[in-house]
């Protein structure tokens, strides 16, 4: 079969249907996902029942993988291969988090509106999340559309922020969420990145709003007034009519674009087990032609 897709919101994203992507995909099927993708940005795929492995083969079609934080933080994982990111409440030993751990530190980090490894130079292109287990109620994934962000800006802030680029920092969400326990060491070990805040998409060839919790300074601005219009921004792009919202059943695999989307998970009881594995490949040229 090929590829078929059904709208899920007005702007953007939609249900994928009619691939196996426990098997390998053959070049028209690389080729359609990457068409709907620049297209609609946010693909939901459901009852995908893929192993570690399986995943990881599948998004490597796309270009070379991501590992984000992984570069600088060398904590104890329970997943074997590290170019799995572990989007649970699971500690290395295989229990339910305790609610202060680090790991829920960073669960609450995913809870703010960003674009995965923004913070990086490249940065993320697609994200793939694939849901293995769910608690009974909350942990949906939002995801925001900062292409319609950036059309539905008054044309004053549209000339506003033609020339302007913030700065994505990685440790930005952690230090806002109250952890401040880094070396300098670790705060240099990954240097900010640098965007335009009037960017264009390079698949679909769209303006998009680029902001996100990790953007921390407009450069050339001073700290306040930057922050206060990066809120603004922010908030513009949030919108709920702006927003999809993703209710996750085990073996859905959702692919979005981080050029072009925001997202953000919601709460859930932490005393519940709640197991995800999310894979990313970076924005090179090499995985704009593998995905072409």
């Amino acid at each position: 079969m090929s590829l078929q897709l059904k709208p899920l919101h007005h702007w953007f994203a939609a249900q994928a249907s009619g691939l196996d992507l426990t098997q390998p995909p053959s070049d028209a099927d690389l080729r359609a996902i990457n068409a709907a993708m620049n297209r609609y940005a946010v693909l939901v795929f459901r009852g995908q029942p893929l192993t570690a492995q399986q995943q990881i083969a599948f998004t490597s079609k796309f270009g070379p993988l991501d590992i984000g934080l992984k570069r600088v933080f060398k904590r104890p994982e329970r997943l074997e291969d590290e170019r799995l990111i572990d989007i649970s409440n699971v500690d290395a030993q295989g229990h339910v988090a305790q609610r202060d751990s680090p790991k829920n530190l960073s669960n609450f980090a995913n809870q703010l509106w960003h674009s995965d490894s923004s913070f990086m130079n490249p940065r993320a292109a697609y994200s793939m999340l694939h849901c293995l287990i769910k608690p009974s109620w909350g942990g949906n994934t939002e995801f925001a559309d900062l292409r319609h962000a950036y059309d539905s800006l008054d044309e004053r802030t549209k000339a506003d922020i033609q020339n302007l680029k913030a700065e994505h920092f990685a440790l930005h969400t952690r230090i806002l969420l109250g952890d401040e326990a880094y070396t300098d060491e670790q705060k240099k070990a990954i240097p900010p990145a640098v965007w335009p805040l009037a960017d264009t998409h390079p698949g679909s060839g769209r303006k998009v709003l680029f902001v996100g919790v990790h953007a921390r300074q407009i450069l050339g601005w001073p700290t306040a007034e930057s922050r206060i219009f990066l809120s603004d921004l922010l908030e513009h792009a949030t919108r709920p009519e702006n927003v999809y919202a993703h209710e996750w059943e085990p073996g859905d695999l959702v692919i979005w674009d981080n050029r072009s989307t925001l997202h953000r998970g919601r709460r859930y009881d932490l005393a519940e087990r709640r197991e995800l594995r999310r894979t990313t490949i970076n924005d090179t040229p090499e995985a704009m032609l593998m995905a072409a």
